[in-house]
């Protein structure tokens, strides 16, 4: 084996222990940034339209223009868990002279 096969065979095993290192890293966390996958989707941002959940083998509705997919009610198409937003009000407590 010449020094050219050797460095061409080094470089392709270095190319695969990357990409496996990436992937693992993208199955632990995936680049939805701080937050996780949305339970209800996955992750895609699509679930099955009602038009397939309740029909006998046609599928299409306005909704999902026929694709039997629509847009994921619980993170609106992100593929995130979201906080929802809130404003807490905290008030200071009575306090009466004794």
């Amino acid at each position: 084996m010449g020094p050219m096969v050797a460095t061409q065979l080094a470089t392709g095993l270095g190319v695969l222990a990357g990409a496996v290192l990436v992937k693992s890293v993208m199955d632990q966390k995936p680049m939805a940034g701080p937050f996780q996958r949305c339970p209800s989707c996955n992750g895609t941002g699509q679930v099955s339209c009602l038009c397939s959940r309740w029909s006998d083998g046609d599928v299409g509705c306005r909704t999902c223009s026929g694709s039997g997919r629509m847009m994921c009610s619980s993170c609106g198409g992100s593929g995130t868990g979201r906080p929802l937003p809130g404003k807490l009000i905290v008030r200071p407590p009575n306090r009466s002279p004794h």
